[in-house]
């Protein structure tokens, strides 16, 4: 097993891999008895039930942890050094030991880990890209928010590198999630200022004594907060929550296996033409 004191160097990149109080019905799960099948599943359930709360479901951080999914140094750690720093914590960090789980359970969640950092083999994945870019650009109106290989919209996150960095199935959950909190610079709102002019856009930056919003055109607009007659943030995030019911299952195989092609290393999915994946 590799020692601890061996990342100590990479402590703030590894961060808190793991949320500290890690409930008994995750460290009583059994994946020794699963299948290699279900062994991913299960990793799955043991990242959202102690690593998303820090972590973020998707693995790229929040403020209270780092991006484990897309940083560079976490991403070349090996299995056997992830494992130890699970198994054995990082001595004077928020990093815990999780001596209760077994060899099995940690090989479950370090595996969950790498498909997060969009590290497996290559497989098949269902639905059309073609149709997916339709959707993109069409129907699901992603691209009025969100960038992809340099088309599309600037109030969202550029997806490029998050696709490239995450499974079809984070994707997809990410995709259909009914409900979201706004990422830090994406959250929208209207000001007001004194002379009763309205604007609606986004809060790219914010302090106790000014705010700078984007609006709808792209334009930057820098205020004092003694100049504004009101504030107003919006309570839900711009990233629409009806996507399962507004998409067919087919059209969002398509959606996300668009994405996942127009992905830096996207050679390592390989397209499936089944009938049962056609637009329902």
């Amino acid at each position: 097993m590799v020692r601890v004191d061996k990342h100590l160097s990479l402590l703030p990149a590894l961060g808190v891999v793991v949320v500290v109080s890690i409930g008994f019905s995750v460290a009583q799960q059994t994946p020794s008895s699963a299948s290699t099948k279900n062994s991913a599943a299960v990793g799955r359930n043991m990242y959202n039930s102690s690593c998303a709360a820090c972590h973020g479901l998707d693995g790229h951080g929040s403020d209270k942890a780092p991006n484990i999914a897309a940083g560079s140094e976490v991403k070349n750690f090996s299995d056997a050094q992830l494992s130890d720093v699970i198994s054995n914590g990082l001595p004077g960090t928020g990093m815990p030991a999780f001596h209760t789980l077994s060899a099995t359970q940690v090989r479950a969640l370090v595996l969950y880990l790498r498909s997060l950092q969009g590290k497996g083999s290559a497989r098949a994945l269902p639905g059309v890209a073609a149709r997916g870019k339709e959707i993109f650009f069409g129907k699901g109106e992603c691209s009025s928010c969100h960038t992809i290989s340099g088309q599309g919209g600037f109030l969202g996150p550029d997806l490029s590198a998050y696709v490239a960095t995450s499974s079809p199935e984070v994707i997809r959950e990410e995709i259909v999630r009914p409900q979201r909190n706004p990422r830090h610079g994406y959250r929208s709102a209207v000001i007001t200022t004194r002379d009763g002019k309205r604007l609606d856009g986004v809060i790219r930056n914010e302090d106790n004594f000014s705010v700078q919003l984007q609006t709808r055109d792209g334009d930057f607009h820098l205020f004092r907060k003694s100049e504004l007659q009101n504030l107003e943030y919006a309570k839900n995030s711009l990233m629409p929550t009806n996507y399962g019911e507004r998409l067919s299952k087919g059209e969002i195989d398509d959606l996300v296996r668009f994405l996942i092609s127009a992905a830096p290393d996207a050679g390592k999915v390989a397209p499936v033409h089944k009938k049962e994946y056609e637009d329902e």
